[in-house]
């Protein structure tokens, strides 16, 4: 199951992402979303797992949960829209 985890703090990285995923099971891949100009982080990344329980864990344990001094919001990702702006 993949995972939307938004509203994260700019000074986040893959790594740090990766690491608030792995109390709840072991994460397949996190990583933030970066701008394709600047580099910068957009604020928002994806974390997948291959065991729905886990996933299903995390979103439990991280929503609202405050990093970097911001609420991250985390539900499960939803397939991008044909036409959406990139």
């Amino acid at each position: 199951m993949k995972l939307y985890v938004g509203n994260i703090s700019k000074q986040t990285n893959d790594t740090q992402l990766n690491a608030l995923a792995a109390p709840f099971g072991t994460p397949s891949n996190a990583r933030i979303a970066k701008d394709k100009v600047s580099g910068e982080s957009r604020g928002f990344g994806f974390v997948e797992f291959a065991n729905d329980d886990e996933a299903r864990a995390a979103i439990a344990g991280l929503n609202g949960k405050e990093v970097n001094g911001q609420a991250l919001k985390v539900n499960e990702s939803q397939p991008k829209k044909a036409g959406a702006a990139r």
